[in-house]
């Protein structure tokens, strides 16, 4: 099996229909799909990739002296002293950091603001076309998807962007690259190496790689896109593992709900909810603990308790 490889462009064509059924088949049987021919510049994406390169390379000496580095040297050694040593569990190979509208950027190199602001715009614009293309699969009335996110446009959708670097891991049997997880809110876009692999996403029971596909946006639910289809789509398990050779770059970006939002089923009246209603903010404080642990006592966990 492959995750599927969907081109957006033919959304506006005469093959509409077929890539609205690649699209819903997508997120109805794997909750994972590529995009290709997306409409983001391939010159901006040359320049995503650069000035993320570039920003690693001023931070690759802080990762060397990192909590993981210095935890897996310590198992390492012990092994050598003829120790029986445990996998790490608590702790990701992963060098990260954050961008979002209120956040301090990196000013070095000197093109990254204005690259991942050009970047983050185009993608905005991305997750919100694939979000009406899955409210019409829905049945749901267009833009109902960014309404349930912005309480009906009161708020702004949370849209941040997660740079994380996986460098080379001289064990990769002893730590993960990035614990296995569901993500928390909406739509995900994924600007993924096109040459070091290692995300791989859970399919009927299997893991399954995630291929490096060049200039492609890899795009996943959210539980809250679960939450929203009352679970026709739904958020997919995903993990990194560490590789031997090769630093993998990977630019998530994350088009959540306001955390003012208040979020529940789209279903029609005969409808019957298979899940609570509830407040985005309250759900994140759930998941801020519980982000490696099953989602279904996430869902419990915010519902809110029955009248007397």
């Amino acid at each position: 099996m492959v995750v599927p490889v969907i081109d957006f462009s033919k959304l506006d064509g005469a093959e509409r229909a077929e890539t609205m059924a690649q699209i819903a088949d997508g997120c109805e049987n794997w909750g994972f799909f590529q995009l290709v021919n997306h409409g983001i510049p391939l010159e901006l994406l040359d320049r995503v990739k650069k000035v993320c390169s570039e920003s690693y390379r001023l931070r690759e000496a802080a990762f060397r002296s990192s909590k993981p580095v210095q935890t897996l040297e310590r198992l390492v050694e012990a092994e050598r002293r003829g120790e029986a040593v445990a996998p790490v569990d608590d702790m990701d190979w992963e060098d990260i950091f954050y961008l979002h509208d209120n956040n301090q950027w990196p000013s070095d190199p000197p093109a990254f603001k204005e690259t991942m602001r050009e970047y983050r715009s185009e993608l905005k614009k991305l997750a919100e076309r694939v979000m009406e293309a899955m409210d019409e699969n829905l049945g749901l009335d267009k833009g109902r998807m960014k309404a349930a996110f912005t309480g009906d446009g009161l708020h702004a959708p949370f849209f941040g962007t997660k740079v994380s670097h996986y460098p080379p891991c001289p064990r990769p049997d002893l730590i993960t690259g990035l614990r296995a997880h569901t993500d928390a809110g909406g739509v995900i876009l994924l600007f993924q190496d096109d040459k070091v692999g290692g995300l791989e996403v859970l399919k009927d029971g299997q893991w399954l790689d995630v291929q490096p596909l060049a200039d492609a946006i890899v795009l996943n639910t959210g539980d809250q896109v679960e939450v929203l289809s009352n679970g026709r789509y739904r958020s997919a398990w995903h993990r990194v593992l560490p590789m031997r050779n090769g630093n993998r770059r990977s630019i998530a970006s994350f088009y959540n709900p306001a955390f003012e939002a208040a979020i529940s089923p789209a279903v029609g009246e005969a409808g019957a909810a298979e899940y609570p209603d509830y407040v985005f903010g309250d759900y994140m404080d759930v998941y801020n603990k519980q982000k490696f642990e099953a989602k279904e006592p996430r869902f419990e966990a915010v519902k809110a308790p029955k009248a007397a």
